[in-house]
């Protein structure tokens, strides 16, 4: 008998989902890269970052920026109701203004489940928070003056292997928190928002 640990094989139906997500496109708006995955939250897990694009053409988390992680369980845990989740989480700048509007958390998660509806992006149980965020620079930070974020954390069931659809809603719903176009259909922007790319 050795004295190594077994090594636990990867389940086909990870590796495939793995696979999907690494082969789909996300907006040229946004970098995205591979980071480690957060322990603890599942048996197998794949995890990305992702940032806008400012008009240097690096990637500025200061315009907006999210991250995607892929968890999978093959006991597939009740509160999932499946052996995927989805966690992800986008946050943007806002202006000041749009952060007092009582429907804009209600406009952010409709970006979201419009993104994925319409990039079929097949799922279940999902559910999450919009947050808004105002601030005011005081002393020191005075210069700072008022600002404001809009920030979603959301999670939901994939029901196929087939990942790309949700990694390029996920793509998308950051994109637009940051004020740039909406390249899916169905999805408006608000009147009035900060990009910052200029």
């Amino acid at each position: 008998m050795s004295d190594t640990p077994s090594t636990p094989t990867t389940p086909s139906a990870f590796a495939a989902a793995v696979e999907s997500v690494r082969r789909a496109v996300a907006r040229d708006d946004l970098a995205v890269s591979e980071i480690p995955a957060p322990g603890g939250l599942a048996p197998h897990a794949l995890a990305l970052a992702g940032d806008v694009v400012g008009a240097s053409g690096r990637a500025d988390p200061d315009l907006g920026t999210g991250r995607f992680v892929l968890l999978h369980d093959e006991s597939a845990p009740e509160a999932w109701g499946g052996v995927f989740r989805v966690v992800c989480f986008a946050q943007a700048p806002l202006e000041a203004d749009l952060a007092l509007d009582p429907f804009v958390a209600d406009v952010a998660w409709s970006w979201l489940v419009d993104s994925l509806a319409a990039g079929g992006a097949s799922h279940h149980s999902a559910s999450g928070t919009a947050t808004k965020v105002l601030s005011t620079g005081y002393g020191d930070l005075a210069e700072q003056g008022e600002g404001a974020q809009l920030e979603l954390r959301a999670s939901w069931t994939p029901t196929s292997t087939d990942l790309a659809p949700h990694l390029e809603a996920w793509s998308e719903l950051i994109c637009t928190l940051a004020g740039l176009p909406p390249t899916v259909e169905g999805v408006t922007l608000l009147a009035s928002r900060r990009v910052g790319r200029d």
